[in-house]
Formats: C-alpha cells, sequence, structure tokens
C-alpha cells in the first residue's frame, strides 16, 4: 500500500474538494500496469514538492469519484487548486514533465 493519502468516495469532499492549495489526485486501480509505474513517481513529486498534496483513488473500489470526474481510462492525474479542477492528465509520464504540469497548472 501506499504511502500517498488514500481518498474514497466518502472521503473525497473532506480531502480534495475542502483542501485549501494544490492537490494532485490518481486515478488508478491495482491491475493497471501503467498506475503501478506512476506510484514511485508520485511518492517522489509527494516528497519534493512540499506544497503539493499527492493523492490515490483507487477506481474499483470508489466508482463514484470516479464517474464524477468522468474517468475513463487509467492512470488519469487531476490536478486540484482550491478543491477545483485545475487540470486533467492522461497516461503515465516522468516525473519532471508531472511536475512542471503541476507548477503550469
Amino acid at each position: 500500500m501506499s504511502k500517498l493519502l488514500q481518498v474514497t468516495d466518502d472521503s473525497f469532499a473532506a480531502d480534495v474538494e475542502d483542501h485549501k492549495g494544490t492537490m494532485l489526485v490518481d486515478f488508478w486501480a491495482p491491475w493497471c500496469g501503467p498506475c503501478k509505474a506512476m506510484e514511485p513517481v508520485l511518492e517522489q513529486v509527494d516528497s519534493e514538492l512540499g506544497d503539493v498534496t499527492v493523492a490515490q483513488v483507487n477506481v474499483d473500489e470508489n466508482p463514484q469519484a470516479a464517474m464524477r470526474f468522468e474517468v475513463l481510462s487509467i492512470p488519469t492525474l487531476i490536478i486540484f487548486k482550491d478543491g477545483q479542477v485545475a487540470k486533467r492528465l492522461t497516461g503515465a509520464m516522468p516525473k519532471a514533465a508531472l511536475i512542471k504540469e503541476i507548477q503550469g497548472a
């Protein structure tokens, strides 16, 4: 299990929408190869960018959040600013590219 914040359908509003600041939410599933490849990248981003909170939503266990944000393929990464969607990214990417996307959102 990841060290990242695990968000559920029940906790989404409190964990993400009420969050002040920047949050990167990874919509993933345990059977998804690219999702597994992204986990160490996300953990590095979480430890390196002190002003960004990184969280994960397991789409198999939390289908309401995935449906609400129209997650059709995984991994889908959504950057939230003060609880509002700022940017959507789909697919695995290197850490440098992800950091650039977060900083540009």
